[in-house]
């Protein structure tokens, strides 16, 4: 798939086929999140891959927009490194949720030109989701959630959506 048509084309999918994800996809999905650009290149991110049937039916309670995640294939929950991530705290900002959505739409895309379809869940800034991941995987203090990317092979094309045109410009 050309990138432009990618971009062009991806869409938010929340129907999926019951086809497992073979390891090698999950793989280079992965690799797409590594890829993606961070401040300072510190690349604060973790990625949990998650495939287990009733750790996805979990998701429903974690955080309710992510209800059908116990249909998908796997989830990859992108969690972001506090400790790792460019920040000024004198100044009260951190670069770490810019780089989480950036590893989170590279995994996207990824996944769209390998032929799955995905939809992005969010649980960071919110607050009940991320502790509820957190305790749920045991994740250490200074490793927050930042997004619920759910992954599975389309059973569904949704029309694009509206966007703005040019008058943002």
């Amino acid at each position: 798939m050309e990138l432009m048509e990618g971009l062009l084309s991806r869409r938010s999918i929340r129907k999926y086929q019951d086809k497992k994800i073979p390891k090698d996809i999950l793989e280079k999905i992965i690799q797409a999140g590594e890829c993606a650009p961070s401040a300072h290149n510190t690349q604060p991110w973790h990625f949990i891959i998650v495939e287990d049937k009733e750790k996805l039916k979990h998701f429903r309670v974690m955080q309710r927009s992510a209800l059908f995640a116990e249909n998908a294939a796997a989830v990859v929950l992108v969690c972001v490194d506090e400790s790792e991530s460019f920040r000024r705290d004198k100044e009260g900002w951190s670069y770490e949720d810019i780089d989480g959505a950036a590893a989170t739409m590279n995994i996207l895309l990824a996944a769209h030109a390998l032929g799955l379809g995905g939809c992005w869940c969010g649980a960071s800034p919110m607050t009940g989701p991320i502790a509820a991941i957190k305790e749920y995987f045991g994740l250490p203090e200074n490793i927050r959630p930042f997004s619920i990317v759910v992954l599975g092979y389309p059973d569904e094309t949704p029309k694009p959506m509206p966007r703005h045109g040019e008058e943002r410009i």
